[in-house]
């Protein structure tokens, strides 16, 4: 069975870990920790950039941090991991939904101003398989309306658009380090902040409402309550084994795209017949080869696909189930405008094995049952 993913695993993982342990630091913020947080801000260029436990708590950090309130709108796309709207629906906003572009399956930029009204707050673009949304225009909207942005970036690590790293260009980034990520840290994620007069509520609302993060650089002689706040941070066992990868980076990016590569040329005839579709990369977008996937005719196919390759040995999974079209989805947000591409494009995306290490004679596999799959 080729599975759909493996955690990344470099080697020096275990050492990492070892030494964290010996350096009688297992908490947060120790010297992996400050090591990661140093590699973002340094590969991205973002002010500050603090490890979280999760990408989901980054999220939560940026909702609190532009102080939404019940009844706030925010504008995001419904195809997304639930995360994005949870996040601002625990400060009791409603999540207002717009319709994705079909090329890249990211919130369709055209459509976000039309869902502007007196109650918005904030716009949610989500970087779909580390291909940016169309930034340029968001951001256009979002300063016409003195709107925030908070990216999710979650997988876009190491992606860029016209050169700026995902995550730095909103007010506020997210990545994710969980398992199914380019680079791992089990659970994980960081807060990217943009602007640097934002960082120490940042830090205080990260460290339990305390100003501790100034103690520890000697700023003040002793830390103590001063914010809403709780406790977003890793361990430093967790950033230990994360710091492996990010070491090899380069490495990583560089193997994924191989295989990114090798799928795309083998299935271009089977796109050429417009048996299916491929993946989008529009120019001026530079991704990160986090996912490939392929779009059947429609949700038949498409689980016909999915049931035939699990039973040739292909392990494949389809994607999110639209936010507005489930339980809380449906009494928690709203869709503004139609719905004439996030369900139709949804039930025919299938994604397949990709992750750190995947074999050449692996990707020819899947290709040639996807192929024995067509012509029968």
């Amino acid at each position: 069975m080729i599975g759909f993913n493996v955690a990344p695993f470099t080697g020096k993982e275990f050492d990492y870990i070892r030494e964290a342990v010996e350096a009688e630091h297992i908490c947060g913020d120790g010297m992996f920790t400050k090591r990661c947080n140093q590699w973002i801000e340094e590969h991205t260029g973002t002010a500050k950039a603090l490890l979280t436990t999760s990408c989901t708590h980054a999220t939560e950090m940026a909702a609190l941090l532009l102080d939404i309130h019940p009844g706030d709108e925010v504008i995001m796309p419904s195809y997304t991991f639930v995360s994005t709207a949870n996040a601002f629906v625990l400060r009791g906003a409603v999540p207002v939904f717009v319709d994705i572009r079909p090329d890249t399956m990211n919130l369709d930029e055209t459509l976000i101003e039309a869902a502007v009204t007196a109650r918005t707050k904030a716009i949610v673009p989500v970087h779909y398989a580390g291909v940016s949304c169309e930034m340029d225009k968001i951001l256009e909207t979002a300063g016409k309306y003195g709107l925030a942005v908070v990216e999710d970036a979650a997988q876009g690590v190491c992606s860029f658009y016209k050169g700026k790293a995902l995550g730095t260009m909103g007010d506020y980034g997210c990545f994710s380090f969980h398992e199914t990520k380019n680079f791992s840290m089990g659970e994980g994620g960081a807060l990217l902040i943009r602007d640097s007069e934002h960082v120490e509520d940042a830090e205080i609302l990260r460290e339990k409402g305390t100003n501790r993060s100034k103690f520890f650089r000697g700023q003040v002689d002793k830390y103590s309550w001063v914010n809403q706040g709780s406790s977003y941070l890793p361990s430093d066992m967790n950033a230990a084994y994360l710091w492996a990868q990010l070491e090899l980076a380069d490495v990583i990016t560089a193997d994924r795209m191989k295989s990114w590569n090798a799928y795309y040329e083998q299935l271009l005839p089977l796109k050429e017949q417009e048996r299916i579709e491929l993946p989008c990369v529009p120019e001026g977008c530079e991704h990160n080869a986090h996912m490939f996937y392929l779009k059947a005719r429609d949700l038949e196919e498409r689980t016909a696909l999915i049931t035939y390759l699990k039973r040739e040995g292909v392990q494949t999974v389809f994607h999110y189930v639209p936010l507005h079209s489930s339980q809380a989805g449906e009494s928690l947000g709203r869709f503004a405008g139609e719905d004439r591409c996030t369900t139709k494009e949804s039930e025919r995306l299938v994604r397949l094995p990709m992750y750190y290490g995947l074999k050449e004679e692996e990707t020819s596999y899947v290709v040639e049952k996807i192929k024995e799959f067509y012509e029968k």
